[in-house]
């Protein structure tokens, strides 16, 4: 048999270091599909597994559902021929060659992030993710996030995002005001302890673990650490009650079985959902990184170092010069073009997603748009590859 790391350098010499990638459809079952993902209408309605709502993108992670199917959420290479290989094998067989050397020693954990697009009917159910001690303790990785709102389409019936809890809570230490919630299990009225911010086209927000959130029903971009984990706390969305297994299906259950319920505010990170300055801290429109009668480059994805991402806007008929820190990878969202020779086309599978390796990212690539509307395009980094990524200014008290 070929071995990984085989396959990998053959296909870093085809296609000189710009891998191409297969699409990565994940289902969920607590929410009806959006249907903007562009999926047959069948991979919508897939029975016990609910519908596809979710696109993974240059995906090392594997999706924790309820009902398992064999590598979901992973990205495979794209390769003409029977060698069938996913991106996370890659990425453990042949590290230099796809991180560079100096990036893949210091990060032993690979890409160590996960890009995707959600799109769902109705809002999310108000949510978490775990912290570092909290995941730690059921062998999970804690899981920061960003989000960004393309433009062009529906934002969907529930347009607004709840994030946090009214200061006042947190000032009084009232944190039990959510508990009956959590015990009742048959409504959606958690979310009036919280604020929502409505959804505007072209725009983010900045969410780290421990935060609750209830994101609305825009279809949305997503950069995330290398994670699948959470604690589901409103009960009913999109008209039903979910299981709650999805309350603490990333609790311990000799947790969940002394503290019930309880164990949950713990997960909490209380001081940043209550800041008064919440809006502040974390709504992140994008940062201008470049422009020109060519196109225009943006930071969407920024203020932490566990991750970070760019939008990349070339005009009709123009072509600009690409060159970055290292390894990212690459999701072709709108037009068509050449990406260093490559043909790139949104909605083409094996054309619309590519991994940039290292070597290459690091030099001057040639991005040229062959059609009539812009090309646009989303680069995904993972941690510490952009030194130079913008923090918000912090306003309040600093945690």
């Amino acid at each position: 048999m070929t071995s990984v790391r085989n396959i990998v350098e053959r296909a870093a010499e085809r296609f000189n270091g710009i891998i191409p990638l297969e699409p990565a459809w994940v289902a969920r079952d607590f929410l009806p599909p959006g249907q903007r993902l562009g999926c047959s209408e069948d991979q919508y309605e897939l029975g016990p597994r609910g519908g596809i709502s979710e696109r993974w993108l240059a995906s090392t992670t594997e999706a924790d559902n309820r009902v398992k199917v064999p590598d979901e959420g992973l990205s495979f290479l794209a390769l003409d021929s029977k060698d069938r290989l996913t991106l996370r094998e890659a990425v453990k067989e042949a590290p230099d060659l796809i991180l560079g050397t100096g990036y893949s020693r210091t990060h032993p954990r690979g890409l160590d992030r996960l890009a995707k697009v959600f799109d769902y009917k109705f809002r999310i159910p108000f949510h978490l993710h775990q912290r570092k001690h909290h995941a730690a303790l059921v062998g999970r990785n804690p899981k920061e996030e960003a989000y960004y709102f393309p433009e062009g389409l529906p934002m969907g019936e529930e347009p607004e995002t709840y994030l946090g809890v009214h200061p006042s809570i947190v000032e009084e230490k009232n944190y039990e005001i959510l508990l009956p919630y959590l015990e009742q299990w048959n409504s959606d009225l958690i979310l009036r302890h919280s604020k929502a911010y409505k959804l505007v086209a072209g725009d983010g927000w900045h969410i780290p673990a421990g935060i609750l959130h209830a994101p609305g029903s825009a279809l949305t971009i997503e950069l995330q650490e290398d994670s699948d984990v959470f604690a589901m706390l409103q009960a009913m969305a999109g008209g039903r009650v979910i299981s709650k297994d999805l309350l603490h299906k990333d609790v311990r259950p000799e947790d969940w079985k002394k503290h019930g319920e309880r164990i949950i505010l713990e997960l909490i990170d209380w001081e940043a959902n209550g800041d008064p300055y919440f809006y502040e801290n974390h709504h992140t429109p994008p940062v201008s990184i470049r422009k020109s009668t060519d196109g225009e480059e943006e930071w969407i994805f920024y203020n932490t170092t566990r991750f970070s991402g760019k939008k990349l806007v070339v005009k009709a008929g123009r072509s600009t010069k690409s060159r970055d820190a290292g390894v990212y990878s690459l999701f072709v969202w709108r037009g068509r073009g050449e990406f260093d020779g490559h043909k790139l086309e949104a909605g083409k599978p094996g054309s619309d997603e590519v991994i940039v390796c290292h070597s290459k990212a690091v030099e001057e690539i040639i991005v040229k748009n062959t059609g009539r509307e812009d090309l646009i395009l989303f680069k995904f980094f993972g941690p510490d590859v952009n030194l130079d990524v913008p923090m918000l200014k912090q306003y309040g008290k600093k945690r």
